[in-house]
């Protein structure tokens, strides 16, 4: 009889805690549904990270220099490590460093020299590609305009804003980088 008295507060905490799972799922759901494409790896992300959509592209200028950015003005990355065909920023890399994904796209009136494509990634989703380099945005620019992602070591290579003619961006505004600023082509084997 004792045991019997604490059955019935027990079994509301589950059907609560399983109330709050299926709320929270749905959620995640929703917003899912319109991040074209984000891994679930991304779901742990901020709400103030950026959307990784390759859609609207566009040049703007940083604190380092000119960079490639999302329609939202969030600088985009490569990663030295990656190859023309492969993106080697897969789980936790690409949960810090969400891959640009979808088929890209230039803004309205804006031209670039580069060759824009696409690669299919290890979980099956399409990544955006320019100049044979796989696109990506980092969780810590939180505002449009930032490129606290160039020059940093980190996930076993070097990241590097992209710019317009696929070089290396010549100043690194990340005081925390041990690498140094240079420039350079955009080739691999960094």
């Amino acid at each position: 009889m004792r045991s019997r008295w604490w059955v019935t507060p027990v079994l509301a905490a589950a059907v609560i805690g399983l109330a709050a799972c299926g709320s929270s799922g749905s959620s995640t759901g929703s917003s899912g549904s319109s991040g074209s494409g984000a891994s679930s790896s991304q779901s742990s992300a901020p709400a103030s990270a950026p959307a990784a959509t390759a859609t609207g592209l566009k040049t703007m200028t940083t604190t380092g220099g000119t960079v490639l950015a999302t329609s939202q003005g969030f600088t985009i990355y490569w990663f030295a490590p990656d190859s023309s065909s492969k993106s080697v920023c897969n789980g936790q890399c690409a949960a810090f460093w969400p891959p640009l994904l979808g088929k890209p796209t230039a803004a309205s009136g804006v031209s670039l020299t580069g060759k824009w494509g696409t690669i299919t990634r290890a979980d099956g989703k399409t990544q955006a590609t320019y100049d044979g380099h796989p696109l990506y945005l980092y969780k810590a620019d939180t505002a449009a305009g930032m490129d606290a992602g160039n020059g940093v070591n980190a996930s076993g290579g070097l990241w590097w804003a992209m710019t317009p003619t696929g070089a290396k961006l010549t100043a690194v505004s990340n005081p925390g980088s041990s690498s140094s600023s240079g420039s350079g082509s955009g080739g691999y084997g960094y």
